[in-house]
């Protein structure tokens, strides 16, 4: 009669699984300190589920590798949490007025399913590195990343007033999507007259600005066009 048992040395397996615990609720203290939506009971458990799926994967059919014609691959399990991970990263990230959020939360999931299948697999200086990069890049690039952003040039803004209610907005924006320009944002910065638009366009592109902002002065109804930083209008 078989034994009921897949491996006689299940005791030792709890080694690896420890160790995914440990580490995960390392990175999960971490982002439950920032308040992220993702936060220490769901790294934990994702780090060492994926540290049991790639076990069971390993060990879990020891007693049928004696079995004719029966040949395992140790990977087939390990292979699922790439992809099956990725339908609890898909439900971190979300949309609010056109700013995508939770890309890097999703990120530190995919880290933490990533630390518990090394572990799983018997490579603990792997997760254990692995561990390290996710401060090195979640703590120690975040200045870099703000200072980056305090260097990033101000979007090309577009200073425009024209004629209300006769459509030119529409043909506006047509041309600067001709040019190579698309519209970001679009505010009305004031209304200087009851016949008048007022308004600053926000750009992203490529192309020539100040011949932009010179064909467009040259539509009927516009009456100024002009380029600058984002301030407000000022009456001329």
């Amino acid at each position: 009669m078989s034994s009921l048992w897949s491996s006689d040395t299940q005791w030792s397996l709890l080694l690896p699984v420890l160790l995914a615990l440990v580490l995960t609720t390392v990175i999960g203290l971490e982002r439950e300190a920032g308040a992220k939506s993702a936060g220490l009971r769901t790294h934990t458990l994702v780090g060492v589920g994926a540290a049991v799926f790639m076990l069971v994967s390993k060990y879990g059919f020891d007693d049928l590798l004696g079995t004719d014609h029966v040949a395992l691959d140790p990977s087939r399990i390990g292979a699922q949490i790439v992809s099956g991970i990725g339908f609890i990263g898909a439900g971190l990230i979300f949309v609010r007025q056109d700013a995508v959020r939770g890309l890097t939360t999703a990120a530190t999931i995919w880290l933490a399913a990533g630390i518990g299948t090394a572990c799983g697999a018997g490579l603990p200086v792997l997760a254990v590195a692995a561990t390290a990069g996710h401060f090195v890049v979640t703590r120690g690039l975040l200045p870099l990343a703000r200072a980056t952003q305090r260097r990033r040039r101000d979007p090309p803004v577009l200073h425009l007033r024209y004629a209300d209610g006769q459509g030119i907005l529409r043909t506006v924006v047509q041309l600067c999507t001709r040019r190579g320009w698309a519209v970001q944002d679009l505010e009305i910065a004031r209304e200087s007259t009851a016949d008048t638009a007022a308004v600053t366009l926000r750009l992203t592109g490529r192309g020539d600005l100040t011949a932009l902002a010179t064909e467009l002065s040259e539509i009927d109804g516009v009456r100024s066009a002009r380029t600058g930083h984002e301030d407000t209008f000022e009456e001329e």
